[in-house]
């Protein structure tokens, strides 16, 4: 059962929480968080991306920039921009995109809960990027960002959380961008607490939606600390990581659509035909199309958008990963006819998160940066429980969650 506690946040004063917060780390490039930070000494990414703070090019991975990270982040504190909450708490963090809120708990998640498989995760993750990320968690001694999970839909946490919703929120801003709106509460009542510990402790299973090399970094930074602590009793803070945790029924997954850079030597009629083997293929003429249903994509080719569904026999309806679409348009199109083996390694493809639309797909198709578009039904959050509860991991680049959560609201100390 799920292990979870309140904990101490450090958090930007009310007034001040706009110029703080940001976008994640791992959502934009060094360049990108230099133009956004541009003016304002108090943006979050001094600390997440402290790279811009020196010269352009200087590479995130330089030690440098990891010690930058653990000084910025003590000037924050020092300056008042970020202050630790007297009292244990959790928060509600709540999002806004196109009309629909979803609501999350942030709670201090159970290092040992990720190592024994309680929380459950859904991709594979890798050394490279969790060592960049322990590195970050090592030397600010915090989570300074959440990971993003998912729990079974909760009755009683529900009401509790729409109770709170009808408040007044510490938090309430628009973020500039995508301008998705996000707000914020902090729960000190000793029997809300008490009700959300308990109800969690109910839960046989958490899971990983975004943030798995986070988490990963996370846990283990955490299990460094107790084999490094002769003294290790279990309830230190450096036990527990900080995760939002959401009702899976309220997550948006969009799309997330490839583009390949060539046909593997075949001309557009010879990658038609080959399609044909195990696709109902179907020419939908030069407006956009966008997939209606499980089994069914979208290819642009030649300023054109076709309609391939799967044919009966191409995959195993009783197989949690097979029955997929990232699987079936992997196997079939990518692997068997265009020779794209090793999605995360190949430099003949790229993928698209279904936020830019498939305007995107077909922008980078006709600019000739791109052979090809396809586009994909996106999971259910009901597939991905069903695959991390067997203990497969889905295929790379399945799953796309939006609204992103915004950085900077509150943060995690080890100690």
């Amino acid at each position: 059962m799920a292990t979870i506690k309140p904990f101490r946040g450090i958090r930007p004063p009310k007034n001040l929480v706009e110029k703080v917060e940001s976008r994640p780390y791992d959502v934009l490039e060094s360049d990108e968080a230099r133009e956004e930070a541009k003016g304002n000494e108090m943006s979050l990414y001094h600390i997440i991306k402290p790279e811009i703070d020196f010269p352009e090019g200087t590479s995130e991975y330089d030690p440098r920039v990891y010690e930058k990270a653990a000084q910025n982040f003590q000037m924050f504190q020092d300056k008042g921009w970020l202050v630790q909450d007297k009292d244990e708490h959790y928060y509600i963090y709540a999002q806004t995109m196109n009309g629909k809120t979803q609501y999350g708990l942030v709670v201090g998640a159970f290092v040992d809960d990720y190592l024994n498989g309680i929380i459950k995760k859904h991709e594979l993750t890798r050394r490279d990027k969790e060592e960049d990320r322990m590195k970050h968690v090592r030397v600010n001694n915090a989570n300074i960002e959440p990971v993003f999970f998912a729990y079974p839909d909760n009755a009683v946490l529900d009401h509790l959380i729409m109770r709170y919703a009808a408040t007044e929120p510490e938090y309430d801003f628009i973020a500039p961008i995508d301008g998705f709106g996000h707000k914020f509460w902090v729960i000190s009542d000793a029997d809300d607490i008490k009700t959300i510990t308990e109800e969690f402790s109910k839960m046989p299973s958490l899971y990983i939606a975004d943030g798995h090399h986070r988490s990963a970094a996370a846990a283990l930074v955490g299990a460094e600390k107790q084999k490094a602590n002769p003294e290790h009793k279990g309830n230190e803070e450096y036990n527990y990581f900080m995760a939002v945790c959401f009702q899976a029924s309220q997550l948006t997954i969009l799309d997330y659509n490839r583009v390949v850079k060539d046909l593997n030597g075949l001309t557009s009629e010879q990658f038609l035909n080959a399609l044909d083997k195990n696709f109902t293929v179907e020419d939908k003429g030069t407006d956009i199309y966008k997939p209606s249903k499980l089994h069914e994509f979208s290819l642009y080719l030649d300023g054109h958008w076709f309609a391939l569904e799967a044919k009966e026999g191409t995959y195993n309806p009783d197989d949690s990963i097979g029955v997929l679409d990232v699987d079936i348009s992997s196997r079939l199109i990518l692997d068997e006819i265009l020779n794209i083996g090793d999605l995360r390694s190949s430099k003949r493809i790229d993928f698209v998160g279904g936020l830019r639309g498939l305007g995107e797909l077909k922008r980078r198709v006709d600019s000739g940066e791109m052979r090809a578009a396809l586009a994909l039904y996106p999971v259910s959050m009901q597939q991905i429980m069903d695959i991390a509860d067997s203990g497969k991991i889905m295929p790379p680049k399945a799953t796309w969650f939006e609204p992103k959560l915004r950085s900077g609201l509150v943060i995690h100390k080890l100690d």
